[in-house]
C-alpha cells in the first residue's frame, strides 16, 4: 500500500482514524490491516515516527495510560482534516480501488492453488490404485532419471508419501525463488500468504 499512502496520505489517514476517538499507537495498527482485510499492516517503525512528528507539528497530542501513549487529534489536527477533505475522499477511493485489485490477484492465485489441490487429489488416487494392482517390485512407475545418466529405484508400493515430499519441495523452491526475485510487492506477498495459508488448510483437511 505504499502507493496509495505516498506523498503524506497516511498521516491524513491517522488523523481520520484518530477523528474517531483517542487510540494506542497499537490500536491505529490493528486498524489500518483491518481496512486492508489483513494485506496491509504498517509496522510500528511506520507508525510511531508519523505520530511523533504530527505532534511535533500540533496535530495530535498524547496521555499516558498504563504505561502506554494515547494519541488524540487537536484542533489543528482536525483543521486539516477540513482543509484536506477532498484528498481524503480520493484516498478512500483508492484505497478501495486497491483492495479491489488485491482481491482480484488473491483469486487470481487462490484458482491456480485450488488447481493444483485438485492435481494432488488426483496424483493420491491414482498413486492409491497403482499400489493395489502393481507387482511388489514396481508399484507400476518407470525408473526415474537418477544423477550422471543413472536410474533411481521405482518407489517401493506405499511410497506416496516420498511424493508427496517431494511435490511440497517443488512447491517450496518455486516459492523461495520468486520471493528472492524481489519483483513482487509486499502487497502481493500478502496476497499470497492469505491463499496459502487456504491452501495448507485443504491439506490438512485432505490428509487428516
Amino acid at each position: 500500500m505504499s502507493a496509495v499512502f505516498s506523498h503524506g496520505r497516511l498521516r491524513l489517514y491517522l488523523l481520520k482514524l484518530l477523528n474517531e476517538g483517542p487510540r494506542h499507537g497499537y490500536d491505529l495498527i490493528r486498524l489500518l490491516e483491518n481496512r486492508f482485510h489483513g494485506l496491509y499492516a504498517p509496522s510500528a517503525g511506520t507508525i510511531y515516527p508519523r505520530l511523533q512528528r504530527m505532534e511535533a507539528d500540533g496535530l495530535v497530542s498524547h496521555t499516558a495510560s498504563g504505561g502506554r501513549k494515547v494519541y488524540d487529534i487537536t484542533d489543528a489536527g482536525r483543521a486539516e482534516l477540513v482543509q484536506r477533505a477532498a484528498e481524503l475522499e480520493r484516498l478512500e477511493t483508492d484505497i478501495n480501488a486497491s483492495l479491489a485489485d488485491l482481491s482480484t490477484l488473491a483469486d487470481e492465485v487462490e484458482q491456480g492453488v485450488h488447481g493444483s489441490v485438485r492435481d494432488l487429489k488426483r496424483e493420491l488416487k491414482e498413486a492409491g490404485k497403482q499400489a493395489r494392482t502393481a507387482p511388489a517390485w514396481g508399484w507400476g512407475y518407470p525408473p526415474r532419471p537418477g544423477a550422471a545418466g543413472t536410474t533411481r529405484p521405482a518407489p517401493a508400493p506405499g511410497d506416496a508419501a516420498a511424493e508427496l515430499e517431494e511435490k511440497a519441495a517443488q512447491l517450496l523452491a518455486e516459492v523461495r525463488r520468486l520471493a528472492r526475485a524481489g519483483r513482487a510487492s509486499q502487497e502481493t506477498m500478502r496476497a499470497t500468504l492469505v491463499v496459502l495459508d487456504g491452501a495448507i488448510d485443504q491439506v490438512r483437511r485432505l490428509l487428516r
